[in-house]
């Protein structure tokens, strides 16, 4: 705890003492109940985090004005009395453990959806709030004033609930936010214009609430400090908007961004740890109050030092804590080791909740609302389990069975463990994703009963030696090459500059840091030739992507999505889609754009069209062993080549064979 002195020291505000200085962000789950109240998987979630260590939870955004207002599938609502018995329990189960507990109010404004609230969205102007966005209906004066007073009764709520504090949303292109932009606010009256007019609803809206709760009840207010959008608030704008309704509030939660550059204000993984403490530390000189800080914040040391500096009062961690609930008690207790850093890959949360309307899960974390209650089992007679595979879902499955007491072997044929995910950290800006492998080695050298047997390729004879009752297949997968003129004769080949995503690799340290002058074409638009394309465009290439299908990153979560399309605008790739490769070349690859084909020249070529499954003797292992009565399970890219999160969940799922086979 010495090392961390700052970061576990309480602060208080007003009557509320929070005991430590790490704050859970607010965010989204698709956990509430289809009603907008509280399900009890929704509750265990929370609690999980609470019990974990944080000082204080923000409890994601409610609704204050249903359906208008609504935000998500299944949003939390607080505007009505009815919601006022399962939001008391929560707050009950939450305080037990020590923890505060805060909720954040908010109106979609625009960025509620006509599909989901059958009426059209009300916002600042008939501004979309986003590219290609449907046109919003202006709100009349007294509608404003309404909503306002319909925050004031919802904070009022929080308050009658037990909630310690209250956060208002009033950034991220929600309704508050879209009055503040100049992008989104186009008004001629007394809400629209200049800095102070502007700035008149967020004033309202604070008044509103502070003579619904009181003077000594602790107010949050989130904003968008910069919204790093051309003609959007800069932190210059923000800070002068601030002056006109920042007096009612005790903590700026100083966040970032709008809905086209959610890659900011949902980090993007080459971000590096506390990137936006400027600006905290901008609003904190300003306006001498407490500030709350986030921005891929995951090394305890990196949290520490913001607060030394006093750059900001609180660390804001989101992903981190879905990630691993037990961030805070690792980090006070010196087990730093022992955290499984969130990757910034924003698959499972963001991704399955923003793109896919799906509850959030997470790619590390198999366990994101139940808690790891597995590793209190144990097997009741021996079991040897043998694994075939050394990457994220081998070491998953292996780690996982050795954790409840079987007998593990694990084998893996490279001199490495973390399989894909190790190479691709390899990339600069993909450096993030190696976190993850690093933890799973971490955690397997814990375990006594897991042995790993590296650069071995496991035959049936040496297999057999160890006596499995479970193996499981985790080969993996390898890169697609079609059989194409020319790929199979040049690519990754020493004479020339043709390379797959595995030969980029390899040889990534004798690129030119700076490839100004050069021609770079990369053919595939998927996750990992976008992966090359952002290396070299980076590195002031001139490059050219080739996808064959009518856009490129096609699959790509949606905020990785905005982000990859910025990368590509701002570096001015030559992006060529419904283009296909008809020929490689040592120096050129020839593409075809509706039905004319043209020779596209390059120094360095690079041929990623995805990847396919790697199990060359998985019908072997179960012929030889299924008789045996040993089951043989398949798991990760080796049944098909997916993301990460996929293999992890079936790694993890390998409870559920030994439970099949009455090991448990």
């Amino acid at each position: 705890m010495k090392k961390y002195s700052k970061l576990f020291s309480p602060m208080t505000i007003k009557h509320l003492t929070i005991p430590n200085r790490i704050i859970m962000t607010p965010m989204g789950s698709n956990y509430a109940k289809q009603n907008g109240e509280m399900s009890q998987l929704h509750m265990d979630y929370y609690e999980q985090r609470a019990k974990g260590g944080a000082g204080l939870l923000i409890v994601e955004n409610a609704c204050v004005d249903y359906p208008c207002g609504s935000n998500g599938t299944t949003q939390l609502r607080i505007d009505q009395d009815s919601y006022i018995p399962r939001l008391y329990k929560l707050c009950e189960s939450v305080h037990k453990h020590g923890t505060k507990i805060a909720i954040q109010l908010n109106h979609a404004g625009a960025s509620a959806m006509e599909e989901r609230t059958g009426m059209q969205p009300v916002s600042a102007s008939t501004l979309p709030n986003k590219k290609g966005g449907k046109a919003p209906r202006a709100l009349a004066k007294e509608e404003i004033y309404e909503i306002a007073k319909k925050y004031g009764k919802a904070a009022k709520r929080a308050q009658i609930i037990g909630f310690d504090a209250i956060e208002i949303h009033a950034g991220h292109s929600y309704l508050i936010s879209q009055f503040l932009s100049p992008l989104t606010n186009n008004r001629n009256d007394e809400f629209g214009g200049s800095v102070q007019n502007r700035a008149r609803f967020a004033k309202l809206v604070l008044e509103e609430v502070r003579k619904e709760v009181g003077p000594m009840f602790p107010i949050f207010v989130r904003i968008s400090a910069d919204e790093f959008l051309k003609g959007g608030n800069t932190l210059e704008d923000t800070l002068a908007l601030l002056e006109h309704f920042q007096e009612e509030a005790d903590v700026l939660d100083v966040s970032v961004g709008l809905v086209d550059s959610i890659h900011y204000q949902i980090d993007a993984n080459y971000l590096p740890d506390g990137w936006k403490s400027y600006l905290a530390k901008a609003v904190k000189d300003k306006f001498h109050k407490p500030v709350i800080t986030a921005g891929n914040i995951r090394d305890p040391k990196v949290a520490e030092e913001i607060l030394q500096k006093e750059e900001a009062d609180f660390i804001g961690l989101g992903r981190q804590l879905i990630a691993d609930p037990n961030w805070c008690n690792k980090a006070k207790c010196g087990n730093e080791e022992d955290i499984r850093k969130c990757i910034s890959c924003n698959i499972g949360c963001s991704g399955h909740r923003i793109g896919l309307n799906r509850p959030i899960r997470c790619t590390v974390n198999p366990s994101v609302n139940m808690e790891e209650t597995y590793m209190q089992e144990k097997v009741k007679k021996p079991c040897n389990v043998v694994v075939i595979g050394g990457g994220s879902a081998g070491l998953e499955a292996a780690c996982t069975a050795a954790e409840v007491g079987c007998t593990t072997f694990l084998f893996e044929q490279q001199d490495f463990l973390g399989g894909l995910s190790t190479l691709i950290s390899r990339i600069p800006e993909k450096k993030r994703l190696g976190d993850f492998p690093d933890y799973l080695i971490k955690r397997a050298k814990k375990l006594h009963n897991l042995f790993i047997f590296m650069n071995t390729k496991a035959d049936m004879e040496m297999i057999r030696k160890f006596k499995p009752d479970i193996i499981v297949n985790a080969t993996g997968s390898t890169p697609l090459l079609p059989p194409i003129p020319g790929l199979h004769t040049y690519i990754d080949q020493e004479s020339t500059n043709v390379k797959g995503i595995l030969g980029m690799i390899k040889h990534i340290d004798a690129y030119p840091k700076d490839c100004k002058g050069k021609k770079v074409v990369v053919v595939g638009g998927g996750a990992v030739g976008l992966d090359v394309v952002e290396f070299f465009a980076n590195r002031h290439a001139d490059v050219s992507v080739v996808e064959m299908l009518p856009v490129v990153g096609k699959d790509l979560d949606a905020v990785t999505k905005i982000g990859t399309y910025d990368m590509l605008e701002k570096h001015d790739v030559n992006v060529c889609t419904n283009t296909a490769l008809k020929e490689v070349g040592k120096d050129h690859f020839i593409v075809e754009h509706e039905g004319v084909q043209k020779t596209m020249n390059f120094d360095y070529g690079f041929v990623c069209l995805g990847m396919r499954a790697y199990a060359p003797h998985l019908q072997e292992l179960i012929d030889t062993f299924t008789q045996e009565n040993v089951e043989v399970v398949n798991i990760g890219d080796s049944v098909r080549a997916r993301k990460i999160i996929e293999g992890i969940e079936e790694g993890r799922n390998i409870l559920t064979v030994l439970k099949r086979h009455d090991f448990l």
